[in-house]
């Protein structure tokens, strides 16, 4: 009778070691699978944010000009200005010598 115990011991751990080799190379094609989605994923990703990238740099440019265009109006309303004190001040200059004089 003990023979039969220690023989149904030895196909029991048989067979888990036999499971465990089998659990293995499931969690292996598991692996492989889920690695071979997330790369598909990555890649489909990688061009979309390719394309909006691409896009927003156009914009970029776009708005780039125009704020070298703001700029030189700036730049234009800065003289006017400047030329406008100057006249101004010397309006000022003859009206305080008028009155100190």
């Amino acid at each position: 009778m003990e023979q039969v115990a220690w023989a149904s011991l030895g196909l029991l751990a048989a067979g888990m070691f036999g499971s465990f080799f089998y659990l293995a190379s499931k969690i292996d094609a598991l692996q492989a699978s889920l690695i071979a989605r997330i790369d598909a994923r990555m890649d489909a990703s990688d061009e979309s944010h390719s394309g909006r990238i691409d896009s927003l740099s156009g914009r970029i440019d776009s708005l780039s000009g125009r704020i070298d265009s703001l700029s030189d109006r700036i730049d234009a309303l800065g003289a006017r200005l400047d030329s406008r004190i100057d006249s101004l001040s010397g309006l000022l200059q003859a009206h305080i010598e008028r009155h100190a004089g």
